[in-house]
């Protein structure tokens, strides 16, 4: 049997008062179960109120504190050592710069048709050339290509030939 519209609206008036209740739980379960302050700002000030009392600030150090350097020098050295790794680069760069530009200035001073050949040896060294396996198979697939290609333009002639001569 359908229901009235009446019947339908209370069915979502109930629906919404039950999700409203359980969205009212889950809020009061989280609220419940945060802690107030995390364990790094409850170990601060631990030592600011010993500070306060009056101990010494070495004394109240807990074990697994930072040691060593200050923020400073730290923050120091940090920069020192980016410098010297952009210098490195750098004079890096240069080389490779000062290298490339000799290699260019070799091949400037050359003639037309010596340059050309030089530079196609040079071309021909940077080649990846392929192995017995992967040239076999290149070789097959194109001949296969190149076979199946004829067989479909010959069968294509032969029919156009018999269409043309059935027609004149």
């Amino acid at each position: 049997m359908a229901k009235s519209r009446a019947q339908r609206k209370a069915e979502k008036r109930a629906r919404e008062a039950a999700e409203r209740v359980r969205r009212e739980a889950e809020s009061r379960a989280q609220h419940d179960t945060q802690v107030p302050k995390s364990g790094d700002i409850a170990e601060i000030e631990a030592v600011e109120a010993g500070i306060a009392a009056g101990a010494p600030e070495k004394d109240l150090e807990t074990p697994d504190a930072p040691k060593g350097l200050s923020s400073k020098e730290e923050k120091r050295k940090k920069k020192e050592a980016e410098k010297r790794r952009k210098a490195e680069q750098k004079r890096q760069e240069e080389q490779l710069l000062a290298k490339r530009q000799k290699a260019a200035k070799g091949e400037r001073k050359r003639g037309g048709a010596i340059a050309f050949l030089a530079s196609c040896a040079a071309e021909l060294k940077r080649v990846q050339w392929p192995d017995r396996d992967t040239l076999i198979q290149a070789t097959a697939v194109t001949l296969a290509f190149v076979i199946v290609a004829a067989v479909y333009l010959g069968v294509a002639d032969i029919v156009a030939n018999w269409v043309v001569k059935r027609i004149i």
